[in-house]
């Protein structure tokens, strides 16, 4: 079966093994890929601030929710030594819907490979309708944020206060170096040779960059990481203060926000509770999953009760 990658919806469940987990949207990629893990890290983990899950005991939380948000699904099964346990699987089949009929399973502390069939031996928890997990959502905004965070440590070293000296010999040189780390230090009177200066008796040395604030864009690139973030917590559904926004807020703008936070997060709960529904009823465990925080639940109950009032109103002269 051919699947065209990138083109349609992704009809066949196997977009999530090329598409949305091994690769990350077309960006500029920072250098330091450690300050990218960084804020990787710092994403994932807000992302699964999102919810909050309801699981059995003997149940790994952060296995659990690191395959499920990574991988984009979860199998759970029962075992004679484990009883009923999460796994993370491959998925293998297709029904006349094209969705996966087997789950594959492997595990050093299980017998074999495992292929249990879906919705009868195993049911799968997904996070999004398509399969796949959130990791080119973290990997995008992690990039930017890590270009941000370059920028910044650039920027401070770039307009610490300079000096150029002009020495005519090496024991001039060295003087002067004194002389500079004496002040930098903080010393508050410092001495130095009179043959330092020039003949006619000015100094011998100049401020390399002298507009030090026209060169300081370090609050503003801090600014633009807030904005970042801000635009990564709307996306998952996180409610943020929104502070690109004008002054004045209209009802409208404000309704309109709030449906763009927990329009993604309320899709990926759905799938999520129809998984858990699946669980509960094949295994007979209790499973659940719901929003961490009220706030968010308040947003999506206000949200859906004033579906039908939301409108999106143009500026003045503007497009609808």
């Amino acid at each position: 079966m051919i699947n065209t990658y990138g083109i349609g919806i992704p009809t066949y469940y196997d977009h999530i093994n090329v598409e949305n987990s091994q690769i990350q949207p077309s960006t500029v990629h920072c250098m330091n890929t450690g300050l990218q893990w960084y804020f990787q890290r710092y994403l994932l983990q807000r992302i699964i601030s999102v919810y909050k899950w309801k699981l059995p005991e003997n149940w790994a939380e952060n296995y659990f929710t690191y395959v499920l948000y990574c991988w984009g699904y979860i199998s759970v099964f029962e075992t004679d030594k484990f009883g009923v346990i999460p796994q993370g699987c491959g998925l293998m089949g297709y029904d006349v819907m094209y969705q996966p009929t087997h789950a594959v399973i492997s595990n050093p502390l299980l017998t074999g490979i495992l292929q249990p069939r879906i919705g009868r031996e195993c049911t799968i928890i997904k996070l999004q309708p398509d399969w796949g997990g959130v990791m080119d959502i973290v990997n995008f905004f992690a990039d930017l944020l890590a270009l941000c965070a370059e920028g910044v440590g650039m920027n401070l070293v770039n307009t610490k206060l300079s000096y150029v000296f002009f020495a005519e010999d090496k024991g001039a040189a060295e003087s002067f170096k004194k002389m500079y780390d004496d002040v930098a230090s903080g010393k508050t009177a410092v001495v130095i040779d009179k043959t330092l200066r020039n003949e006619d008796g000015s100094l011998n040395w100049e401020m390399f960059n002298q507009d030090l604030k026209s060169a300081y864009i370090t609050p503003d690139i801090l600014c633009d990481m807030r904005k970042i973030v801000e635009m990564f917590d709307t996306k998952i559904g996180i409610p943020n203060a929104n502070t690109d926004k004008r002054e004045r807020l209209n009802t409208d703008e404000v309704n309109a926000n709030n449906v763009d936070t927990v329009s993604l997060a309320d899709l990926w709960l759905n799938e999520l509770k129809k998984g858990c529904d699946a669980t509960r009823k094949l295994f007979g465990i209790d499973i659940d999953v719901e929003y961490r925080f009220k706030e968010v639940e308040d947003i999506v109950t206000d949200t859906h009760d004033n579906a039908d009032v939301i409108q999106m109103k143009p500026d003045k002269g503007g497009v609808a």
